[in-house]
């Protein structure tokens, strides 16, 4: 599967990704447990690397590398630290917001920013009344002249607490049109960041409060135009939400494997090694066979992505497959593991904790079937891949080099793969 999606440049990041992971990563894992706080100087550490620009065009800075190299670096982060990789797969979140619907101006003064770490942008949607329901939420901008002044609530902002930009989405109108987004400076007035909760699992990672009093900031900061604001709270949770959890699951879900593989090759019963036991080999094969599935859903989705392929459904069976796999192994491995995996001294019981946080954002298993459904019956209401296919098609780059010579390949399947997506919407 490596060779088939990915090429010797991809797999020399990964080699680079989990290098760093293990060096300066994993030795920080036991304090970010007992602390159970943001990690403020490893997620500074890890910016500074580049990584949080692998989708910033090269001409800001960024890495132009495209969403298959984004997925292998939070995958190789996250499966030393689902926390780690949590917080570059939220950074890059907040960028997207800037590459797809910020200007000029907006793109030259925080894209290279982004790029080489100086800055980690969030995105700000979901409120404590509305929660997934975007359209539901009461947080307001006013217009005031050159300005416009913020009010409301936002809770479950990854990277609250390490952002210095945040991208906030409130209303400025009625109905879905009524939305848009605002690039709002970490430190300026009105905006406070709430009191850091303590959550079951990826700790050093932060997903809290902001709250807007009296904000005000400048109508430059508009991101898009007034009524922007749901497609930017949309596109970003389709087109990097969804991809880059799928890269924290299954960063995790190697984890599992690994570490039980190890457990099994290391714990005797019976005067043999516990993956002498059929039932245990079993067990292990399943967890093997859920994870080669898992990664086939992830690099395919985002392979699509890359080449600027619809892939709204492919997008969301990859979060699907990921998060519900990861999920089912780490039981599995629990149950290898018996009451050592209950202790703190063995990391599966934090693998589980922490693949439980990946569920909800960017919508649950339910919303992911509840849209297939919709497909598969012709009421989706378009694909958001689709629509930003030009912005999120890669830029000729040294990581891709070794793809462009099936450019008249990947032209042919993109007009096929459409034909195909219209013969099977039902007609009548």
């Amino acid at each position: 599967m490596h060779r088939y999606f990915t090429n010797q440049r991809h797999e020399a990041l990964r080699h680079q990704v989990r290098e760093f992971a293990e060096s300066e990563v994993r030795p920080r894992i036991a304090e970010m447990e007992a602390s159970r706080t943001v990690c403020h100087d490893l997620s500074r550490r890890i910016a500074r690397q580049g990584w949080i620009g692998a989708t910033v065009p090269r001409a800001y800075g960024g890495m132009g590398a495209g969403h298959l190299a984004k997925t292998l670096i939070i995958e190789e982060l996250s499966r030393v630290s689902g926390a780690m990789g949590a917080m570059a797969q939220a950074s890059q979140l907040g960028a997207a917001k800037i590459i797809h619907f910020g200007s000029e101006e907006q793109k030259k003064t925080w894209l290279p920013a982004v790029a080489t770490g100086a800055c980690l942008p969030t995105i700000a949607v979901t409120e404590p009344q509305s929660g997934g329901h975007v359209l539901g939420m009461t947080s307001r901008a006013v217009r005031d002249g050159d300005d416009y002044v913020l009010d409301g609530r936002k809770i479950y902002v990854g990277n609250s607490h390490v952002g210095d930009l945040h991208g906030v989405v409130v209303r400025t109108g009625e109905g879905s049109k009524g939305l848009s987004a605002f690039l709002v400076e970490a430190d300026r007035p009105g905006l406070r960041v709430g009191a850091q909760q303590q959550a079951m699992g990826l700790h050093g990672f932060s997903f809290g409060e902001l709250f807007l009093d009296n904000c005000r900031v400048p109508a430059a900061n508009l991101l898009g135009s007034e009524g922007d604001g749901l497609a930017v709270a949309y596109s970003s949770s389709v087109l990097y939400g969804r991809p880059n959890l799928t890269a924290v699951s299954l960063g995790i879900h190697q984890a599992v494997l690994d570490e039980t593989a190890r457990f099994c090759a290391e714990r005797e019963r019976y005067g043999k090694p516990l993956a002498h036991l059929a039932n245990i080999k079993i067990k292990l094969g399943r967890v093997q066979s859920r994870l080669l599935t898992a990664r086939l859903a992830a690099y395919h989705a985002v392979h699509l992505l890359d080449q600027g392929l619809p892939c709204d459904a492919e997008l969301m069976n990859a979060k699907l497959v990921n998060v519900e796999t990861a999920l089912e192994s780490a039981r599995d491995a629990m149950d290898i593991h018996a009451a050592c995996g209950l202790f703190t001294d063995r990391p599966v019981e934090r693998f589980l904790r922490d693949a439980h946080h990946i569920s909800a954002p960017a919508g649950t298993t339910e919303v992911q079937l509840l849209r297939l459904g919709e497909l598969a019956l012709g009421t989706a209401k378009g694909e958001w891949s689709s629509r930003l296919a030009s912005l999120v098609r890669r830029e000729p780059s040294d990581i891709a080099e070794d793809d462009r010579a099936a450019a008249p390949a990947v032209a042919g399947r993109r007009t096929s793969l459409l034909r195909e997506r219209t013969a099977l919407r039902p007609t009548g």
